[in-house]
């Protein structure tokens, strides 16, 4: 979520190939937005998404500079960037409000999802809320 905000608040390549990774491995885009909105009390999703909509406008040299492991492919990202927007967008006009901040997991997927409006009414989907300090692991006595 901290990614999504500064993307929000800044136009830089590094923050925009980030979310792109962590779109693609972690969580969904519009997940990501639908959650940083409960982080950050100023911004609704859709707030949200406006901003990140002005993003995305890069040149190819904007990410020579980065130390990136293999060459970025900008017009293979922009359609990426586009299609989780939209996706985004979806998402923050039909889930429940109340649920804002929350992240959705699916049990059977086995990761954070981008749900439709049915999941979360059929709960095949479960919310996890953040909270202060974020998730700290436990260790057990050996």
């Amino acid at each position: 979520m901290n990614k999504t905000l500064a993307l929000a608040g800044r136009d830089e390549a590094r923050d925009f190939v980030d979310i792109l990774f962590v779109h693609s491995h972690v969580a969904p885009l519009g997940a990501l937005t639908w959650a940083a909105a409960g982080k950050d009390p100023g911004f609704t999703p859709l707030s949200l998404l406006e901003l990140l909509k002005r993003r995305g406008r890069y040149r190819a040299e904007d990410f020579a500079r980065l130390n990136l492991v293999e060459p970025f492919n900008l017009t293979a990202a922009k359609t990426t960037w586009l299609s989780a927007l939209e996706e985004a967008e979806q998402l923050a006009q039909t889930a429940p409000r109340e649920m804002v901040g929350c992240l959705f997991y699916s049990l059977t997927n086995r990761r954070f999802v981008l749900p439709t409006s049915e999941d979360i009414a059929a709960k095949r989907v479960t919310p996890h809320y953040g909270c202060p300090g974020g998730v700290l692991p436990q260790l057990a006595d050996g």
